[in-house]
């Protein structure tokens, strides 16, 4: 029997932001990937859910860049993981910027804090949980500092904001729309 398909897919998904030939602890963040996809994409502002959907449709991408038959139990798997949901919104930023989406990924883990977060650091689960769970509770600050969009001067509460309209106002702040 060949390797199980959840680990395929981690593989895959790390793949797309990290250089998974890299072997020093230095450089490499298999912990702190590992909390990202075993930690749920909680939406609770509307139009976040859009965030998890397109997170769930990387499945559907690796079963087919990967020509592995359709398997619609796993497919279908109820939620979406912080590590899918980030890797596809930088996908989305990608589209909308003149940034690679790997770019953006770290990006994002820059204002996150999680880029320290190296196997190298020894890292404390707990510690990556918090972070994960100030973005996906909203209890970062209103200007989005703790967020994966700070921004010193935003017009309103970015907190109130779903993902998408966060990252636009962030743009903006930065003079960074395309």
């Amino acid at each position: 029997m060949g390797e199980p398909l959840e680990n395929l897919y981690f593989n895959w998904l790390c793949a797309k932001v990290i250089d998974t030939n890299k072997t020093s602890p230095n450089l490499t963040y298999w912990e702190l990937f590992k909390v990202l996809h075993t930690t749920e994409f909680v939406w609770i502002i509307s139009g976040d859910d859009n965030r998890c959907a397109d997170g769930k449709e990387l499945r559907v991408e690796f079963l087919l860049q990967a020509d592995i038959p359709d398997d619609v139990e796993w497919r279908t798997l109820p939620g979406c993981s912080m590590l899918q949901m980030l890797i596809a919104f930088a996908r989305r930023a990608e589209f909308s910027t003149e940034q690679s989406a790997e770019d953006w990924f770290w990006e994002f883990m820059y204002n996150l804090g999680l880029h320290e977060f190296c196997d190298g650091s020894n890292p404390e689960k707990q510690d990556i949980v918090d972070i994960l769970d100030r973005v996906i509770w909203r209890t970062y600050d209103a200007n989005g500092h703790g967020s994966m969009f700070p921004n010193e001067n935003p017009a309103v509460d970015l907190r109130d904001l779903d993902i998408w309209y966060q990252f636009n106002e962030y743009l903006s702040a930065q003079d960074r729309l395309v």
